[in-house]
């Protein structure tokens, strides 16, 4: 199959529009109970539609370029502990979809588990040309393979081996980039997936939507290279800043290299959990207390959720109390020096979580974007 367009070769398409920026600045809605902290500590993020929209319309007000949603498939009860974390969760494909329709400009990043249960490459790029169409250029996928085990059980199969995902994985989206392109009908015959005369209307507004992959493996990160606009990265050390920064540059240029040993060039984004309060002092006493009230049973129930990924290796289990790839605490000043120092790092864009989402928001906004348009990474 020949090489296909990509958002990025059209100059007014929603994704080449944010990638004008410096450093383009994404939201990781909170979609599933308990957001990204595993934490009793009160707050009021929920998981509901309504709560991610209210976010979604005012990360956009202030000038974010996307949202992203995760996608799990836990049993009853989530991870489990007294606060049953993750236990009740809304789908990211739906969310992404309904919120195209009250947006006008934020792109919506879909998370997507392609090889569970019945997908069909034919399914995919009828549903993603309709979203495309309706968002006018601005939806697109997180393609993942399923690196928990019991989750392939969940849909009745068998786990498959890393790299063989991967491969799977590489042809499917192939054959589903060739059917948003294709102005006959597709033909085709592979290991894992057959067409015959089929085709796709309406066609991508832009080639195709934006695609991205979250990944640290080997060959995770040659499917990223070959196909992905964007790599949801994770540092390879701990969630500890210092760490990251020691250890991301190196990692960073592994993937960006690859990329440009097909001809390409991607942009690297991260996740950081933000705890910003007027002094450095504050800041970390919201830390403590956040992994004071940490629930051991989640962590314990995250455990069981047996999984090969390769990005998450470096961190520490209490870490996961705060939650985020990576965390930053401190003043506004203290964040954006951070912030600065991953984009030095090699770091292309920040995809956000919070704590408590709608007030760390909104205080993001006020004490935070102001000073990153002044040091230069945001217009």
């Amino acid at each position: 199959m020949s090489r296909q367009p990509s958002p990025l070769d059209f100059p007014q398409s929603p994704l080449s529009r944010a990638f004008e920026q410096p450093l383009f600045l994404g939201l990781f809605l909170p979609v599933q109970s308990g957001g990204w902290s595993p934490s009793a500590l009160p707050r009021s993020t929920t998981w509901t539609f309504d709560y991610n929209r209210q976010l979604t319309l005012r990360a956009e007000e202030l000038g974010f370029d996307l949202v992203f949603a995760l996608a799990e498939w836990l049993g009853k009860g989530g991870y489990g502990g007294d606060i049953r974390y993750h236990d009740e969760s809304l789908d990211a494909f739906i969310t992404q979809a309904a919120l195209a329709s009250v947006t006008s400009r934020i792109l919506l990043i879909s998370t997507l588990h392609v090889l569970y249960g019945p997908w069909h490459p034919l399914h995919l790029a009828k549903f993603g040309a309709t979203l495309d169409h309706i968002s006018k250029g601005r939806w697109g996928l997180n393609l993942v393979t399923g690196h928990r085990h019991r989750e392939h059980r969940r849909f009745g199969q068998a786990p498959i081996e890393h790299d063989q995902r991967y491969r799977q994985a590489d042809e499917f989206i192939r054959v589903v980039q060739e059917l948003w392109h294709s102005p006959d009908n597709v033909d085709f015959s592979g290991d894992h997936y057959k067409l015959e005369e089929a085709y796709v209307s309406v066609k991508p507004s832009f080639g195709r939507p934006v695609l991205v992959n979250a990944t640290g493996s080997p060959a995770g990160i040659d499917f990223a290279a070959r196909h992905s606009d964007i790599v949801f990265t994770t540092s390879p050390g701990s969630a500890e800043i210092e760490n990251a920064l020691e250890k991301l540059p190196e990692h960073l240029q592994r993937t960006k290299h690859a990329a440009r040993g097909y001809g390409r060039q991607v942009r690297t984004l991260i996740n950081p959990l933000v705890i910003c309060r007027d002094s450095d002092a504050e800041a970390w006493e919201v830390h403590a207390a956040i992994t004071a009230a940490g629930d051991p049973g989640a962590l314990e129930g995250h455990a069981r959720e047996a999984s090969d990924a390769h990005a998450w290796r470096g961190h520490q289990p209490a870490e996961r109390y705060v939650g985020g790839n990576i965390q930053l605490v401190g003043s506004p000043e203290t964040v954006v020096r951070d912030i600065i120092r991953l984009k030095e790092a090699g770091i292309d864009g920040l995809q956000l979580s919070f704590f408590d989402f709608a007030p760390d928001l909104e205080q993001f906004g006020e004490r935070v974007l102001p000073l990153l348009r002044q040091a230069g990474l945001r217009r």
